[in-house]
Formats: structure tokens, C-alpha cells, sequence
């Protein structure tokens, strides 16, 4: 894909709308309009695509009862400020990635994922199953917010890299966009690190302000055409194993609406988890073998002492957060924690020696 395509009037650098677009959403007989602003780019894939995709099924689902109106990063407000929009009644929902909002609380993290945290299937049992939607709630509701899981992405690559990396000493220095906890874990491997939204990654690598970047993996990696300025690229992420994006709406607003609509809502984001999963599941394979085969692209892995200092500085992150001053972070980190430790014993019981004996004893041509 022509990362032009989605890019193309998509405002990325910020804006504001027409006025008419910040008036109050429509309401009549009983008929709502809602806002959605996104941290994405217009038609981005998977992720600007499955947010649109929501919209859509929410207006479709209540007959137009609740219609959607989806903004693009810019389109509104610019993509990093797409939660505030919902907080100062800008909007009434928006779709992005809770780690965006760590400054307003450091426990948000992880409800997108952590370092050598839980994978997809992992993060979706924590949150629907034990505890951790309900402390979700609690951090969210300081600020008028609900948030609900929206779409997963899987487990991440590691990143785009001018050079190739030898040894945990390549990294000392190293200038590199990537967002959340796993920033922390870069840093405290030696790098310089920063969060960009999408639109802006590119720019930074061409420019030379960033010497490596990661986003997602080969499916949007691909669109953003980071493999025309860095050729080697690192699997997999061991800093975002499940990444989750999340649908935030006003909770006063949500709470105002007839229960089914409320239901809607709420199905149509568990829906969607599994819907933008499936699609990367399907499509970040096709991606990387274009990115390989017609663009030159190495794939390389992280040398072990990458991986095992990166598991080391995340082991002293997690442990700064369990003892954190602030009651939900440390609420938050405890649940986790707790959690993982149920949760990767069906994933190492089970997961891995499946896939350990597929691979092995089952090749089909």
C-alpha cells in the first residue's frame, strides 16, 4: 500500500475542524449522533480500519440510534490528544491505545500491554475475567471515562534499525520512537526514546532525528514505508507481546444511554477485540513476505543479551509499580501480575508444546 493513500488529507500535523463539527452532537427523537476521534490515520490498516469499522457497526446495530461519526488523527484534534477531546466534551468517544495516557496514570499501561507480559488471548482473560476491567473502571472514572478493549494486534515486531545490533552496547545512544513501559525498557538499556504518533514516525527516520522506530508490524509497517529508510527489521517484540487498542466514551454520556444501546456499544468493542486480532493474523504474514521479497527487507532477532537485559529492566519496572505511591497503580500492577501468573500456565501447558510439535513433526506443502 502507497503509505500516501491513508496519509492523504488526513491532517496529521493537528488542526481544528470546521466549527459546525465541535457544535453538540445531534439529538433528535430519541436519535443521537456521537463523535469518535482516533489516534490512527484515515484508513490505516487495521487499526484506523477497525475503528472505522466500529462506527459503523454501532450505527448499524441501533438502527442510526446512535450514529457514529469517526475523526481521523487531525481531522478534530491531533492524534495524541484524541482522550482529552472525550474529557473536555470535544467528543464522546475515542479510539487509540490506553499507554498513550500514561501521564495520567502510569496503571493505563497495562490495558494495552506490557514488556514480556500477557499475549492477546492472556490480556483478554485479565481483563474479562480477573479483575482487571473493574480497576480499568476505577482509574478511567477520575476522569469521566469507560473504556472497553477494542482490538488486539498480537505480538509485535521489534523495530526498524539503520544498523544492525550486535550486543546490548549498540544501544547506548540510540535514538528510537516507541511508546509505554517498553519505552522504559529502552531507556533503561542505554537508548534515547520518544512517542510519535504513526503519521509522524517516518519523517523522524528520513530526517534523521530517530535511528530506529517500531509501530506495530508488517501489516501497518508496511503502509508507513519506514523499509525505504531502514532495512533491518527485528522479531518479535519482546516490550509489546499483545498489544490491545482500546474505545474510551464519556461515562456519563454512556451510562444516559437505553440499556440495549449501552449493550451495543459494548459488544460491538468485544467484537471488534477478536475482529482486528484475526485481521492481523491474517494480513502482518502477506506484509512481511512483500516487505522481504520486493523491498529488500532483512529479518533479523534480538541477540540474547538484548532480550535478557530487556526481561531484567522490565522485571525492575514491574517492581517500582507494585510499590508505587499511587493506590491503582500499585492495584493494577498486583492484579496483573497475579493474573499472568494463571493465565501462562494454560499458554506454557498447553500453547507452546502444541506449537513447539507443529513445528517440529507437521509441515504441509
Amino acid at each position: 500500500m502507497d503509505r500516501r493513500s491513508f496519509l492523504k488529507n488526513a491532517g496529521l500535523a493537528g488542526g481544528v475542524a470546521a466549527a459546525s463539527t465541535l457544535a453538540s452532537p445531534a439529538i433528535s427523537q430519541n436519535r443521537q449522533e456521537w463523535r469518535m476521534v482516533t489516534t490512527w490515520p484515515k484508513n490505516f490498516p487495521g487499526l484506523g480500519v477497525g475503528a472505522q469499522r466500529m462506527a459503523d457497526r454501532i450505527t448499524a446495530a441501533s438502527d442510526g440510534r446512535l450514529t457514529v461519526r469517526l475523526f481521523s488523527a487531525g481531522e478534530l484534534v491531533p492524534a495524541l490528544q484524541s482522550l482529552d477531546a472525550v474529557i473536555d466534551g470535544s467528543a464522546e468517544m475515542s479510539h487509540g491505545a490506553a499507554y498513550y495516557w500514561q501521564n495520567k496514570n502510569v496503571g493505563l499501561n497495562f490495558f494495552t500491554g506490557v514488556p514480556y507480559g500477557m499475549t492477546a488471548g492472556e490480556l483478554s482473560a485479565w481483563v474479562r475475567h480477573l479483575g482487571g476491567q473493574e480497576i480499568w473502571d476505577e482509574i478511567y472514572a477520575q476522569f469521566g471515562l469507560k473504556g472497553f478493549l477494542s482490538g488486539n494486534t498480537g505480538t509485535q515486531a521489534g523495530g526498524w534499525f539503520r544498523s544492525e545490533l550486535n550486543s546490548v552496547a549498540d544501544i547506548q545512544g540510540l535514538r528510537f520512537r516507541t511508546p509505554g513501559l517498553g519505552g522504559r525498557v529502552w531507556e533503561k538499556m542505554g537508548a534515547t526514546v520518544t512517542n510519535l504518533a504513526a503519521g509522524e514516525i517516518f519523517q523522524a527516520l528520513q530526517s534523521g532525528t530517530l535511528d530506529a522506530a517500531e509501530f506495530v508490524g508488517p501489516y501497518n509497517d508496511l503502509a508507513l514505508g519506514f523499509y525505504q529508510i531502514a532495512k533491518n527489521y527485528y522479531f518479535p517484540s519482546f516490550i509489546e507481546p499483545g498489544l490491545a487498542t482500546e474505545l474510551v466514551v464519556d461515562k456519563a454520556k454512556y451510562e444516559a444511554l437505553p440499556t440495549d444501546l449501552q449493550e451495543i456499544v459494548r459488544s460491538v468493542a468485544q467484537a471488534e477485540y477478536e475482529m482486528v486480532w484475526s485481521d492481523f493474523t491474517a494480513n502482518d504474514p502477506r506484509a512481511l513476505q512483500t516487505l522481504v521479497n520486493d523491498h529488500g527487507v532483512k529479518v533479523l532477532a534480538f541477540p540474547e543479551d538484548i532480550m535478557e537485559a530487556g526481561a531484567k529492566a522490565s522485571m525492575e519496572i514491574f517492581e517500582e509499580l507494585r510499590a508505587s505511591d499511587d493506590p491503582l497503580t500499585k492495584k493494577v500492577a498486583e492484579s496483573f501480575v497475579e493474573g499472568l501468573a494463571l493465565v501462562r500456565q494454560k499458554t506454557s501447558d498447553a500453547d507452546e508444546p502444541f506449537l513447539r510439535a507443529r513445528e517440529k513433526y507437521f509441515q504441509l506443502s
